[in-house]
């Protein structure tokens, strides 16, 4: 799987940054636009964690990274 959870953190961290530049900051909207995609992303991986608790699964769809697969 291309993105994980660690890219989502990334883009919430860029997406901070540029509500931060004084120079140029993102819209208001941009921002609460990538707050509400974010956030579904979460909830999506919240259900990931509990179907892996309720059926024992040992392997994961690859969005969240788990033991050392998700190290660098």
């Amino acid at each position: 799987m291309k993105n994980k959870i660690e890219d989502l953190r990334n883009h919430l961290f860029a997406t901070i940054e540029a509500l931060l530049d004084e120079e140029k900051p993102l819209e208001i909207e941009r921002a609460k636009a990538v707050a509400q995609v974010s956030q579904q992303l979460i909830e999506s991986a919240k259900v990931e964690v509990k179907f892996i608790e309720v059926t024992g699964a040992t392997r994961p769809s690859g969005f969240l990274a788990l033991g050392h697969e998700g190290e660098r």
